[in-house]
């Protein structure tokens, strides 16, 4: 038997001339949607899951000797998707020697070059060689944009695998929301959160329900009360996230954020004029005229509009600070999380991670005020840029692709916790600091990220950061695509989870934890994979899902326990204990 070095050696003959490059969405899952480019018309692999699988089978059996800008132990895997057809390929890996003898050129070719066999991977069949080839084939388009010519990027940029946590994560099936469509996703939950002892559950297709018991009502359809809404075409369009007042049952005030399409109205925060705008979010101040009624009723008003380059990371988290007390400043302040619209990799770079543009922030206002641009919201006197010249007062922290999720820790360390969703190397959680900077588009995670290089790649970073805030947590994408926020425990029901922050992953479902105690935001602290029982069977979220896409979330009610549920069937589950597996 080879060894594995000459395993590495052998296959890096035969995928030579290979190039990588892997976008990986946090939109729909397309899995098995061909791509077609390059002047070799081959239909490669593409969606993120597939992709995805397509970089765990590299990372497997081509990493050592391979990369996408270098010959190294291997031949530059860069431009073969473009130069031979996808038959060539899949012929060559599964049986190379046959091809070398039988005289075909380039093995041949290759072989002169090497002089060794590369040993055939027949079992290499099926998916496992359609999505590798969908992943080279990814990758290979990107470098061909990498303009600035930086080398040294990195497929599998954090190598360790993350560890088992020893610890199984049971839950209950709680209800399954009301349909919004005949085929997945089902329902497109998206988030779940209360008010005193109310749960609330949106729909992105315009729908908050409340939940009572087993079942729910529709509280709210902004859908129907809102003439411009639209809900298309996905990438989280729709009704986005909901925030009920810490006042709300005397003074019935809930907020929403929604989509309307492109200069539906006069944007308070617009693009340049030479940029066209793809989509408007729009943040809404809803006021009950009694907050204990089933059903809203009563009154709305814009409180500000926002125009997006793309249909994607829009507004994302809309929260107050549950542990604020009415004496403390923080009281009554509304958080928004605001991605980058896609213009980093878009075009429009300056549009991110300065203070001079609400995109890739999270900001904080007062709704209660009238001292903004439009009147209709203040700024409060403790944010970091208030005053600066040329500043926005709005933003409270900056530098994020799409700050998805922000909770606290109800707990000891009072710590508040921002979720980033990573372009196609590493996903984060953040220690939300005011006035921080996390970094993107110039880094993902503890990496650098060049949006004029291979934009599938990370790079290292040639000395110690001081410039940005780094991440509490990270993982690569050989472990999952697009992070999930989660909380920190620090309710009653399951002991076994106290000082333990419960996050996922979204696409493929996930469960992670950390200790919230090592989670000091000097280094990234431990991730550990967690494991899961549904209703006392041994099971992942996956093998559950109607659909490759598992779309996982998280939520917490005012007790503290927590709850997960998946978009693509309109599960919810309840936390109901932990033990070890």
């Amino acid at each position: 038997m080879k060894s594995k070095s000459c395993f590495f050696r052998f296959l890096s003959l035969g995928l030579g001339l290979i190039t990588l490059a892997l976008p990986l969405s946090c939109g729909p899952e397309s899995k098995g949607k061909p791509s077609d480019t390059g002047p070799v018309a081959a239909r490669y692999a593409g969606g993120e899951l597939s992709i995805q699988h397509g970089m765990e089978v590299f990372n497997r059996h081509c990493a050592s000797c391979h990369n996408f800008q270098a010959s190294e132990i291997g031949p530059n895997l860069s431009g073969v998707t473009s130069q031979v057809d996808k038959a060539w390929l899949v012929a060559y890996i599964q049986d190379p020697k046959a091809m070398i003898d039988g005289g075909d050129p380039r093995a041949a070719a290759l072989f002169e070059r090497y002089r060794m066999y590369m040993p055939g991977f027949p079992h290499l069949q099926g998916e496992d060689m359609e999505h590798l080839l969908g992943f080279i084939h990814k990758f290979s388009e990107a470098e061909k944009r990498n303009t600035s010519n930086r080398t040294g990027g990195l497929v599998n940029p954090i190598p360790q695998p993350i560890p088992e946590a020893g610890l199984a994560l049971e839950l209950e099936e709680w209800f399954t929301a009301p349909p919004t469509a005949t085929e997945p996703l089902l329902a497109r939950i998206n988030k779940l959160d209360g008010i005193g002892g109310r749960l609330f559950l949106a729909d992105q297709r315009g729908i908050l329900y409340e939940i009572n018991g087993d079942t729910v009502h529709s509280y709210l359809d902004l859908k129907a009360k809102t003439p411009a809404f639209i809900d298309t075409p996905g990438f989280g369009s729709g009704l986005g996230s909901f925030a009920f007042h810490p006042a709300f049952e005397a003074n019935g005030l809930l907020y929403t954020t929604h989509t309307e399409k492109a200069g539906s109205a006069r944007a308070d925060f617009a693009l340049p004029d030479s940029i066209p705008a793809a989509l408007q979010w729009v943040l809404t101040e809803w006021q009950a005229t009694d907050p204990g009624k089933a059903t809203f009723a009563g009154s709305r008003r814009e409180v500000l509009r926002a125009d997006m380059t793309s249909q994607i990371h829009g507004f994302q988290e809309l929260t107050f600070n549950p542990l604020a007390q009415p004496s403390d400043p923080d009281y009554g302040l509304l958080y928004l999380g605001i991605g980058d619209g896609g213009a980093a990799l878009g075009g429009h770079p300056e549009l991110c991670d300065n203070s001079r543009h609400i995109w890739g922030s999270v900001i904080r206002i007062d709704p209660g005020g009238r001292s903004s641009a439009n009147g209709q919201y203040g700024i409060p006197e403790g944010n970091p840029f208030l005053g600066q010249e040329g500043a926005l007062g709005e933003i409270w922290a900056r530098g994020f692709r799409n700050p998805h999720r922000m909770t606290w820790d109800r707990g000891g360390s009072h710590q508040m916790f921002i979720s980033n969703i990573g372009q196609h190397s590493v996903e984060e959680i953040n220690l939300g600091r005011a006035g921080a900077d996390y970094g993107w588009p110039v880094r993902e995670g503890t990496f650098l990220f060049d949006v004029h290089a291979n934009s599938e790649l990370v790079y290292p970073l040639d000395k110690p950061d001081t410039l940005f805030t780094g991440p509490a947590l990270q993982y690569d994408h050989d472990e999952g695509n697009a992070v999930s926020g989660g909380y920190a425990y620090r309710g009653m029901r399951v002991p076994e989870l106290q000082g333990w922050y419960l996050f996922g992953d979204i696409p493929r479902g996930t469960l992670f934890g950390a200790q919230v105690a090592e989670m000091d935001g000097k280094d990234p602290a431990t991730v550990y994979r967690v494991a899961l029982r549904i209703d006392g069977e041994a099971t992942t979220l996956a093998a559950r899902s109607l659909h490759p896409r598992v779309d996982l979330r998280f939520a917490q009610d005012a007790s503290g326990e927590l709850y997960l549920f998946t978009k693509n069937d309109g599960k919810v589950y309840r936390v109901a204990g932990a033990k070890k597996p």
